[in-house]
């Protein structure tokens, strides 16, 4: 069977890189064309008729419901996966009834999101494992807001990689330091950056200063 061809919108290039990395580790996803708005999004969908159109919700000039509105009515073939931090279930209902297939978190695992390309290109819809009981509850049970539906923590190699990357050190350093090879860092890097919404390195280095990571270096050079 042919690969799932997938086109990735995010107004972040870094975020974009990010999911790129990610999807490429499944050797059945080809990513084929990337927009950075939701307008480009649609252009996407018109000029290479991908599989799966993963769409981020917030983007300058057309946003991403419009987009998934827009996709869904004239590109019908084109499945629409919406990857966000917004986790209310009112967002899921908006997107999956103007004809998104899915709705899945940034802040989920990989596995997560995969599952969910492989999911949506068969003509299933999916929604996030974090959010499905709280859609499928009775309206007077369902809480008006679900912020966030885990606590979003990364695994230890994560944090290994994503520290050692706001101190400076390139990914090739860090397979060497870490024993493993160059795609696995990028991959660590690219998921940590998901899981907490950090579009670029200046944001990472911003998290390294309040978790203390760069404080703790600098004493550490110092001894």
């Amino acid at each position: 069977m042919a690969n799932i061809r997938v086109v990735v919108a995010d107004d972040h290039q870094s975020v974009r890189d990010a999911l790129r990395a990610v999807l490429t580790t499944d050797d059945d996803i080809d990513v084929v064309g990337e927009a950075a708005d939701g307008r480009e999004a649609t252009e996407q969908a018109a000029a290479l008729r991908p599989d799966v159109l993963l769409i981020d919700v917030t983007m300058p000039g057309m946003n991403g419901f419009e987009a998934t509105k827009a996709v869904a009515e004239s590109y019908p073939k084109t499945r629409v996966l919406v990857i966000t931090r917004h986790a209310e279930p009112a967002y899921v209902r908006d997107f999956l009834r103007v004809g998104a297939s899915g709705y899945v978190l940034k802040q989920s695992p990989v596995r997560e999101l995969l599952r969910a390309v492989h999911s949506v290109a068969d003509g299933r819809t999916y929604v996030d494992a974090a959010l499905t009981e709280e859609i499928a509850a009775p309206p007077g049970r369902q809480s008006q807001y679900l912020s966030p539906p885990r606590t979003v923590t990364l695994t230890p190699r994560e944090e290994d990689v994503l520290r050692m990357a706001s101190l400076g050190h390139s990914n090739r350093a860090i397979a060497s330091r870490l024993g493993i090879s160059i795609k696995t860092v990028e991959v660590h890097k690219s998921h940590a950056m998901l899981k907490l919404d950090l579009p670029d390195r200046h944001e990472v280095v911003r998290y390294a200063h309040m978790r203390g990571w760069l404080a703790s270096s600098e004493q550490e050079s110092s001894t």
